[in-house]
C-alpha cells in the first residue's frame, strides 16, 4: 500500500504548467513541522515536493499561494532522469489525488483590521459582528449555572 496524507504550508506560489496533452499540472513544496524540537529548542520542518494534475491543479493555481495551509492525500512516486553532466538523478515526490484548502489567500496575507488570531492554529478568523446576526456580547453565558459541575459515568462518551 502506498498512501500519504500531508498537512503543511506552501513554501512558494504553486507552479502551474500545461502538458502537451492539454492536462494541467501544479507543482509546489509543502513545509511540514516535525512533532519534536531539536537540540537548540527549535522545531525542524520537512520540505516535501508535491504534484497534482487536472482540475485540482487549476484550482491550486487559482486559490492558494505561498504560506497557504493545505492538506494532500496521494502516493509517493520515484522517478529518474539523466542530468546534463551524464549522471543519473532520482526524484521522490508526492502525487496528490486529493487536495484540501485549509486556508484562503486572505488567511496567509496580513491580518485584516477586524480580525483576531487563533493561537492554536495561527489562522486569521474574522470577528463576528452584530450585522451578521450573531450575539457578540461579552457577558458570561454560564454565569447562572454556579461553580459546581457534576458528572456521572453515563455522561462520559468513553
Amino acid at each position: 500500500m502506498n498512501k500519504v496524507i500531508l498537512v503543511g504550508r506552501l513554501t512558494r506560489d504553486p507552479e502551474v504548467r500545461t502538458m502537451p496533452s492539454g492536462n494541467q499540472v501544479a507543482s509546489f513544496t509543502l513545509a511540514i513541522n516535525r512533532n519534536y524540537k531539536n537540540k537548540e529548542g527549535n522545531v525542524d520542518a520537512d520540505f516535501i515536493n508535491v504534484s497534482v494534475f487536472g482540475k485540482q491543479a487549476e484550482n491550486v493555481g487559482k486559490y492558494v499561494n505561498k504560506g497557504s495551509m493545505i492538506g494532500c492525500e496521494g502516493r509517493i512516486q520515484t522517478r529518474s532522469y539523466d542530468a546534463q553532466d551524464g549522471s543519473k538523478r532520482y526524484v521522490t515526490e508526492v502525487i496528490a489525488d486529493n487536495v484540501e484548502f485549509m486556508s484562503s489567500k486572505r488567511d496567509s496575507a496580513a491580518p485584516a483590521v477586524n480580525a483576531y488570531v487563533d493561537t492554536t492554529s495561527s489562522v486569521f478568523v474574522d470577528e463576528p459582528s452584530r450585522e451578521d446576526g450573531i450575539d457578540v456580547s461579552t457577558e458570561d453565558p454560564f454565569k447562572n449555572f454556579g461553580n459546581e459541575v457534576s458528572l456521572t459515568d453515563d455522561d462520559l462518551p468513553f
